[in-house]
């Protein structure tokens, strides 16, 4: 009881920095990058999810569904290119903490409006990119979700779930995995597998679970809308 009781104070402090946030960028838009620094501070950095994800890397922290939610009430009143502006901008001035709010902003949008402008798209890609290039395990995770489900292409979709692997992080944090897996990225898990065998190194349980969802898929192979729109 006392643990539930926690958890709906901590969404009341979220829910009212969120209407405080929103209605301080509605008045004064320059606040905004200062508005969007401060949901640490103000709701705090603890994990969603602590019994499953106490690192807050699946899941993410309360402060990164703050700064998600955010954005995605931003979007309710701001053109779809002032909005791509905003993400990029954020993302690329923010720290790691803010970096993630962007990545799971984009997962909030593409998670409540399948059909995102192409101006966010666009965004939406450009800094997904940029965290797939990081070594950061929360950049990388967050990046793998409900937005890369919808929008990233094939190709880099695979590297990512692999990149995941190699970083020991759970492929759990990708969106659709079953339906994105195909038969190149069971080949790719497959290599991985192999050279680690021969190496004397274990092989990681989540190498299997990859390699059963890609042969669950293989009859019917799935694609992005991006190229599914080509």
């Amino acid at each position: 009881l006392q643990g539930a009781w926690q958890d709906v104070q901590a969404e009341r402090v979220v829910e009212q920095w969120l209407q405080q946030a929103v209605a301080r960028v509605a008045a004064d838009p320059g606040a905004l990058p200062a508005v969007f620094a401060s949901a640490g501070r103000s709701v705090g950095r603890s994990p969603l999810k602590p019994a499953a994800d106490p690192t807050a890397v699946l899941h993410g922290s309360r402060s990164d569904y703050a700064r998600s939610e955010f954005l995605r009430r931003l979007a309710g009143f701001l053109t779809p290119e002032e909005l791509a502006e905003t993400l990029v901008e954020l993302y690329n001035a923010g720290d790691s903490a803010e970096r993630r709010g962007v990545l799971r902003g984009l997962g909030a949008l593409a998670s409540r409006e399948p059909g995102l402008p192409a101006p966010v798209v666009a965004a939406g890609l450009q800094v997904t990119a940029e965290a797939l290039r990081t070594n950061e395990t929360g950049l990388v995770a967050a990046a793998a979700g409900p937005f890369a489900a919808a929008h990233l292409d094939q190709h880099n979709c695979r590297h990512a779930v692999l990149k995941l692997i190699f970083m020991g992080v759970s492929i759990a944090a990708v969106t659709d995995l079953s339906h994105r897996a195909d038969d190149e990225l069971a080949r790719m898990a497959a290599d991985f597998a192999a050279e680690r065998r021969a190496a004397g190194r274990p092989v990681p349980d989540d190498v299997v679970l990859l390699l059963c969802s890609a042969a669950g898929s293989a009859a019917t192979p799935s694609t992005s809308l991006k190229e599914s729109q080509a």
